[in-house]
Parts: structure tokens; sequence; C-alpha cells
């Protein structure tokens, strides 16, 4: 005989050997027990979960002489009789290739015989919603009122496309995707009975790659043992489904979580150059990923991947080092990735793009950067680095970190500034990612070596020692005043880049701070951070203002007291 693939050499033929269907699988062996038996069935469920494999076990049964357990004894003369491919009792119709009118009236026409060697005549119509309209039709009144010994069962991936009128003429039974664990307790049975050795990592691979379907995974355990030639090995499985190579991914992934873009794109054109292409580098990319929440997050990581120990250490370490935000950014960044790739004309550079992204998280302005980037802010100003510098003893030389480069030599059309020449030259340009700050709003000198140095005294704008921003003609700048007294008299490098971004206005003699971000308004009403935004305010004359969320109104008890304060400017108004 001819080789069978393994779905087809290890169908079930009994209701016990269906995996993991157990609430159909009761339903069905009652009815068969008690005779109760219905006249249309609809099985519908993903591929590869049991429907016709379930379809088949039953046509049998309900004409079986003696089941067994709900399932047909296979020693009956009906059993034998069923079991020759020429019997007319239990007839198969695919409804994707006999999906017309004219074939549902055959059928209406042949269910009226009586059966020839059981008691009932059983049509399994497969894929049934690839059906037509007027097929529906045809079959609807044969299927509502079909000849006592007629049993219909329809099976069907997709039952939403199934008119209600069939719907509610049918028993439905919904079959389940498989769990993983019994999809590899019958890999090893049947591995078992084929006589091929096996390494437990490479049937969990197998496992995973069938996605709750039993005969998917059967399909990609059938290459496997043909790969293979010895014992069946994780690394033969990942070559047989294609995927990169697991420490090349580690590596990338690594990359990605430390902010190397540079050492992500490299390692991404190496993956690509063996041969891998973009959307399965994407893909593997992503499970590395998830591999990294789940052992970071669960306490026996390996048992819900299942990965060889050598393996799973290296994601342990490199999950180990990954900030929590930064692993769930790039988890959303390259899920999206997916569908992107998948109508794009260039799918390389829409991976890089995404690497880049997952990399630079100052590129970046959704709401965990910004907790991310507030948090670098917050362990530097904890470790010193913004710290006033110390003062030096008297004719000792200058740090070389705080020594003023030496003046570059004029090139042909650039002079100095402030030495009488015309600079016709070009400023150099920033890169593409940096952060450059403007002259109004530029952070404090102590905020470290990053940041451009003050201008020099002569082209320093001269600036009132004392400004009232309530004054009509200063309140359209009274921003700018607060950030400018912000920064003179208050040291914090995380207080100023939280207010950069705030939106100001006036409500009456009310300053108002709005910001769409929930973590910069909780920072800012934090005790000494509104200390500090108060004394800054008070510098300007600002003595009255409020933080508020963007959109939000604004407080009734600040409204009535305002308007206490407006109607009895003399009175002494004490807020307990």
């Amino acid at each position: 005989m001819s080789y069978q693939a393994l779905y087809r050499a290890f169908r079930p033929t009994t209701l016990g050997g269906l995996v993991r269907q157990e609430h159909i699988v009761r339903i069905l062996r009652n009815q068969i027990e008690s005779g109760h038996i219905g006249h249309a069935y609809l099985f519908c469920g993903p591929r590869g979960t049991g429907k016709t494999s379930t379809a088949k076990i039953f046509a049998r049964a309900v004409n079986c002489e003696h089941p067994r357990d709900g399932s047909p004894c296979g020693e009956c003369a009906a059993c034998r009789a069923l079991a020759d491919p020429a019997n007319l009792d239990i007839a198969e119709i695919d409804a994707a290739s006999n999906n017309g009118v004219n074939e549902m009236r055959d059928l209406r026409e042949k269910v009226q015989y009586p059966p020839v060697a059981g008691r009932y005549k059983v049509y399994i119509i497969d894929a049934v919603h690839m059906l037509s309209d007027s097929a529906f039709n045809a079959l609807l009144k044969t299927l509502e009122e079909p000849p006592a010994h007629a049993v219909f069962i329809l099976a069907t991936t997709e039952p939403h496309k199934l008119p209600a009128t069939i719907l509610s003429r049918c028993m439905r039974f919904d079959f389940k995707l498989i769990p993983q664990a019994d999809i590899e307790a019958r890999l090893k049975e049947i591995l078992g009975a084929v006589g091929k050795e096996y390494e437990d990592e490479a049937v969990s691979a197998i496992a995973r790659a069938g996605a709750g379907s039993m005969r998917d995974s059967l399909s990609v355990a059938d290459m496997c043992i043909s790969y293979s030639r010895g014992k069946l090995t994780y690394a033969d499985v990942n070559e047989v489904l294609g995927s990169a190579d697991f420490y090349e991914v580690a590596a990338l992934g690594e990359a990605v979580l430390s902010d190397d873009a540079g050492g992500a794109l490299e390692k991404a054109e190496g993956v690509i150059a063996s041969g891998k292409g973009v959307g399965v580098l994407a893909k593997d990319l992503l499970a590395f990923l998830n591999r990294c929440v789940v052992a970071s997050t669960c306490r026996d990581g390996n048992a819900v991947l299942g990965l060889p120990d050598e393996m799973y250490a290296e994601v342990k370490r490199i999950a180990a080092r990954a900030d929590g935000r930064k692993l769930l950014r790039c988890c959303e960044i390259f899920a999206g990735l997916e569908s992107a790739l998948r109508y794009t004309s260039s799918p390389r550079i829409v991976l890089e793009t995404a690497l880049v992204k997952a990399c630079l998280p100052a590129s970046d302005i959704d709401a965990l950067t910004l907790a991310r980037r507030l948090d670098i802010l917050e362990g530097k100003l904890a470790s010193g680095a913004f710290a006033p510098a110390q003062p030096r003893p008297s004719g000792a030389p200058a740090p070389a970190a705080d020594r003023e480069p030496p003046a570059p030599s004029p090139r042909a059309g650039q002079g100095h500034i402030g030495q009488g020449q015309a600079g016709q030259g070009r400023a150099e340009q920033p890169s593409l990612f940096e952060e450059v700050p403007s002259d109004e709003d530029a952070p404090p000198e102590s905020f470290g070596a990053g940041y451009s140095a003050p201008p020099p005294p002569s082209l320093r704008r001269e600036e009132p020692k004392e400004i009232d921003a309530l004054a009509p003609e200063n309140r359209d700048r009274a921003g700018a005043y607060f950030r400018r007294s912000l920064r003179r008299n208050v040291k914090s490098g995380v207080l100023f880049t939280m207010c950069q971004d705030l939106e100001t206005s006036f409500e009456g003699d009310t300053f108002i701070l709005a910001t769409d971000s929930d973590t910069i308004y909780r920072r800012l009403n934090s005790e000494e951070n509104y200390k500090n935004v108060q004394a800054a305010l008070a510098a300007i004359g600002i003595r009255s203002f409020e933080i508020r969320r963007k959109g939000e109104k604004k407080d009734p008890l600040q409204e009535d007291i305002a308007s206490l304060q407006k109607n009895f400017p003399d009175a002494d108004i004490e807020i307990r």
C-alpha cells in the first residue's frame, strides 16, 4: 500500500480517540446510547480540530448494531458493510465543488431512498458555507423535514456565513482549538508508533507551530520525520519551519532592547543576507520578545515556552536586563509590523524603520516613551549627574572636560563671531535624532556636556530684573517668563523638562498650566514639584495658578474663591 500522511493514517476511529472535545463527545455518546438521534447536526470550529473525523465516527455509530461506549464496534454486519468504500449509506459531499442548486436538487431526490445496510442514511456536507444562496434554499425544506431514515451532518469553519434559517434547523456543536499539552501528548504517541526518536523540545516546537490544529501539527511532524535521519531535534524543526537561527534573533533582540540602533540594523542585515525573509524575521523577533515577557513575568517561564535549557537561559539573561516599559513598547511596535508588511512594496525599509523606532525612544512621543525618558532623567538626577561643579582651588588647572575647546581655524568664507568678520559659512547640522534646545527654553547649564553652552555676554539679550507677568503687555509671553524663572530659581532638570510642553493661558488672574500626559500631571502635582512651580511663578508676580489636564474644566471651588476675591478685594479670605 502507498504511503499515507500521518493525519490520515492516525485519524481516530472512535469517540475516545478524539483529542479534547469532551463536551461534544459526551452529548453524541449519550444520544447514541439512548437512541435519541437528531436529523441535522452542525459541526463548526477551526481547521484540524476533528469535525470531519467526528462526523465519520458518528455516521458509523448510529448504524452499528452493538455500539461500544458510543463508538462503532467494527465487527457487526453493518460496520463491515459501511467499511466498504462503495457503500451508499454514508455519503460525503464537498460543498466547495458541489455548491450549485442542481446538486442540492439531486440530493433532495436521492434522500428519499432508504438505507441498504444500516438504519440511517447519513449525508456529510463538508465546507457547507461554500453553498450558494440558491443551493441553501433548495436544501432548506429537506433539512427541516427529512425522511425518518436521513441524518444530515454539516461541517464548516465559518458558521457566520450560513443563513439563519439553516442554523436554526441544526444542533450546533462548536469545536475548540486543542491545547498545546494535548497536541504534544498525541504527537509523542504517533512518533513512538512510527519508531522515530525525538527531543521533547522538538515536539513542543511542532505543537506550537500547529497553533491548536492537530492536522497542522501532524503535517509539520510528517515533514520533520522526512528531514531528520536520526533523532528529531529542535534545530531540525526550526530548519523545516524556515525560522531564523535562535541565537541570531536573540542577538538582534538584545540590540533592540539595549537601544543599539546601529547594531540592530547590522544584525538584521546579516539574517536577511542568509536567505531568511523579512516577514519571517519580523515574526521570529516578535516571538523572541514575547518569550522575554514570559521569562520576566512567570516564575517558571520555561514550563510555558518549552525551550532547551541553554536557550531559555539566554532568554532569561536578556529579559533580566531589559526595562519593562521598553519590552512592552517593542512588542507593540513589532505586533503592528506584521499588518504593515502585508501591504507594503518595500518590506525591508518598513522593518528597518521599526527597528530604529524601537531603539530610539527619544524620537517618539507616546506615553510609554515619555515615562521612560522621565525615568532616565530621574536616574541621572539621583546619581548626581546634574550636580553643580565644585569650586577649584586657586591656581589649579581646569579638568579636561571643563576646558574650552580650541577655537577652530577660520575657513574660506567663514568668520569668527565677535571679531568683526562676516561669517558666511553654514553651521554644522545636528544629528537626525538629536534634540536641540531653543535659545528661549534652553535647559540649565548644570545639565551636563550634552547641551550647548550659553551665548557669550555680548550676544545675550538684556532682560529686566523684575518682570510682572500679570501686566497686560506681558501676558502673551507669560509661558516664556515662567520657564526662564524656573531655569534661574529651580535647579531641577527633570522639572524643567516636564514643563517644556505645557500649554499656558490665563483665566482672569489665574495662570493655567495644561498637559495631556497623566504622568506629567501627577508628577507636577507632587508636593516638591508643586512648591518649585509656585516659587518660579511667584518670582514673576503670579500668585494664583492651577495645573490641569487638557480639556479639564476649572474646579467650581476655585471659581467661587476667585469671584469672592474679585467682589471683596479688601477681605481676608481663608481657605480650610
